[in-house]
């Protein structure tokens, strides 16, 4: 079986078999992928590559809250949408990085993120000294509670930055600035300005690298 040389957004040789979009395996010479399948492919890696740019607008979105500025929908509202973006984006990503070869680490590291936003949500709406029944938490615990989740959120970050840059996939430096905002917005959750604002940012230019390279990594004909 043959492989044919193309190059990926980073300018390095990305290698593709044949027998993934329909070429005869060594074996018999003439069992294809099915054009269902090669369309489903298809549409998928278009989906993940259009989700990539729900990044940097969730960048924005959470830099905005950073600044304090009072928004008509209110803060929880703007942070709900942000996460949401964000989720949609990092899902995205690990699903490009699937055939790369740190998907492993890409996928414990979105399964990790997920984790540590799954903690943040029911947190976010509750107010500072709050006791639930249903849950063992006592006053005055839940700044705690929201630095520990955003501690697993970042490191879960952490792991996708890592896969980024060492899947010669996309751009290296992009999986730079992602770990780099991993660790500001996770030590953003405890300490004051301008950490969160600058995690922010560094999210807004990995979140753009990301989707622009993405874009690219497939040919839109």
């Amino acid at each position: 079986m043959s492989i044919s040389q193309r190059q990926t957004a980073s300018g390095r040789p990305l290698r593709i078999a044949p027998a993934w979009v329909g070429a005869a395996t060594p074996a018999d010479g003439a069992d294809h992928l099915p054009v269902r399948d090669a369309v489903w492919i298809w549409s998928v890696r278009r989906y993940a590559r259009l989700a990539l740019w729900a990044l940097p607008v969730a960048a924005v979105l959470y830099g905005w809250l950073t600044l304090g500025v009072d928004t008509p929908p209110g803060p929880l509202a703007v942070g709900l949408l942000a996460g949401w973006l964000a989720t949609i984006s990092l899902i995205a990503l690990a699903g490009l990085l699937a055939g790369s070869r740190t998907r492993r680490c890409a996928l414990a590291g979105l399964l990790v993120t997920l984790a540590g936003a799954t903690m943040l949500l029911p947190l976010a709406a509750l107010p500072e000294d709050a006791v639930l029944e249903s849950a063992p938490l006592v006053a005055g615990h839940e700044p705690g509670l929201l630095t520990t989740a955003g501690t697993i959120a970042g490191a879960g970050m952490l792991l996708l930055g890592w896969a980024v840059f060492r899947s010669k996939l996309v751009n290296p430096a992009d999986g730079v600035l992602l770990m780099l905002a991993a660790v500001a917005m996770g030590a953003g959750t405890y300490l004051t300005q301008p950490v969160p604002t600058v995690g922010a940012l560094l999210l807004l230019a990995a979140g753009m690298g990301l989707a622009w390279t993405g874009g690219r990594l497939v040919p839109r004909a």
